[in-house]
């Protein structure tokens, strides 16, 4: 938590952050030690500037809260925020169809969301016009995802934008979000046993 809480702080400074948005990140960081080593996405257009997103989410974990192993915590509030809850609605609030799953892959705790999107503002894409590349921004104050891999074409550190040539239908990201270490707690034993409870 505290290389988290150094991240957010040196955030704070860097962009000059209202005291609004500032105190709605101190409540992020200090009301949950949930995260995912990283994340896939995949666009798939099937109409005008609409499609459909799928985003897998790699290695769901939990961070010690100052050693202390709230993992299920985390667990409970991963099933009832994101999995039952709207907070991917609230992320896309246009989408349809929207579909959530967990599962275990590789040992580790992944999740799927697949989803419907009207247009590409809908699905945080940009095109200037129909010549234009399509851009996808990787920085995010609340995300902090970093660039990872991708079959577009990457820019830099100084724009962190991924393009695609005008009329690519399918467009992939791979973004790293954080490194688990010796904090670290994997949510794979408690999805095990919520998941026997479903039996």
């Amino acid at each position: 938590m505290d290389q988290h809480l150094s991240n957010f702080r040196n955030q704070c400074r860097m962009n000059k952050l209202p005291f609004s948005v500032i105190l709605l990140m101190l409540i992020f960081v200090f009301s949950s030690c949930l995260t995912v080593e990283k994340k896939e996405y995949t666009y798939q257009l099937t109409g005008n500037n609409s499609g459909r997103l799928t985003i897998k989410y790699i290695n769901i974990y939990s961070i010690m809260d100052e050693g202390k192993d709230v993992s299920i915590d985390d667990f409970k509030e991963l099933v009832d925020k994101y999995l039952n809850g709207d907070q991917i609605l609230q992320d896309f609030p246009t989408a349809t169809n929207v579909q959530k799953k967990l599962f275990e892959e590789n040992g580790q705790l992944c999740g799927q969301v697949t989803l419907d999107f009207p247009d590409l503002n809908a699905a945080r894409l940009y095109q200037f016009d129909g010549k234009s590349p399509i851009m996808m921004c990787i920085s995010s104050a609340f995300d902090s995802e970093t660039y990872t891999s991708s079959n577009g074409t990457y820019g830099n550190d100084h724009m962190p934008v991924v393009f695609w040539p005008a009329g690519t239908d399918k467009l992939q990201v791979t973004t790293s979000i954080s490194v688990p270490d010796e904090t670290g707690v994997s949510l794979v034993d408690a999805y095990r046993i919520w998941l026997s409870t479903k039996k």
